[in-house]
């Protein structure tokens, strides 16, 4: 089944974001820099968090003045504050944190070692809720009704052959989130994740296209993946006013595969 819709319909979807600043982790490439592309197109100031070298450069060629890019590592406390201060020096505060970034380790369970788990759950998990409590913290100081959103999966909430440790961290973003939307609630702050099915991004297509991604989709009701564009508006939903009552959910974007 082929899409029924074009990009440009979809990045022209106005949820009335324009002048909201966002962070958007792991930024540079997949479906934080559709995001990215998206909230552009949408009016948001963005910056780019991710350890891409280049990542300031693929900032400034998507938005000129509207977006920045701070290379590091989102795992590590004193980058999280930099990103923040920059956000804030650069575009007067934050709105909006997308936490995209996020690793695969594909092996089964009685062979995965230590350096893979610890990895998968520090880049998936830890480092996400880290960005998150800084931005919330920052929000809360701030008086700001903020919008986080998680990049979770459909590995989250089922299992996922050669899946352990993704499975496990996004089983704990999806948890995390709805712990932090019941914390924050009461200063505004609403906390959301997505979990998407695949993704036709560029390391998407290397990983399923072919046989077996053709095996995958026939045990979906949609019959195809997702496009880095269908998960970004999603996001931009999320963080707006449409979804003002929205918060501590997790939007499963998987063309029905985990309704079996």
């Amino acid at each position: 089944m082929l899409p029924n819709f074009s990009k440009e319909e979809i990045m022209s979807m106005d949820f009335g974001l324009a002048g909201k600043t966002a962070i958007i982790t792991g930024g540079a490439a997949g479906i934080g820099n559709m995001t990215a592309e998206y909230l552009l197109k949408q009016g948001v100031n963005v910056v780019l968090a991710d350890m891409n070298p280049g990542v300031n450069d693929i900032a400034k060629e998507m938005g000129e003045d509207k977006a920045i890019g701070v290379a590091g590592n989102v795992c590590d406390a004193e980058y999280r504050a930099s990103v923040i201060d920059k956000a804030v020096k650069t575009f007067g505060q934050v709105d909006i944190l997308v936490n995209c970034a996020g690793i695969v380790a594909l092996e089964s369970a009685e062979i995965i070692d230590a350096k893979d788990w610890n990895r998968t759950i520090d880049i998936n998990l830890s480092a996400s809720f880290f960005m998150a409590q800084a931005v919330g913290k920052y929000m809360i100081d701030n008086k700001i009704s903020g919008s986080i959103v998680n990049i979770a999966s459909q590995a989250g909430v089922i299992a996922l052959d050669k899946h352990v440790a993704y499975c496990a961290a996004k089983g704990g973003i999806i948890a995390m989130t709805k712990v932090m939307a019941m914390e924050w609630g009461k200063y505004g702050i609403r906390v959301n994740a997505v979990a998407p099915t695949v993704v036709l991004t560029a390391l998407g297509h290397k990983a399923w296209d072919g046989p077996v991604g053709d095996a995958f989709k026939k045990e979906m009701p949609s019959e195809r993946f997702a496009e880095p564009e269908e998960i970004a508006v999603v996001i931009g939903f999320l963080c707006s006013k449409a979804a003002a009552m929205v918060t501590g959910h997790n939007l499963l974007i998987d063309g029905g595969y985990t309704i079996k």
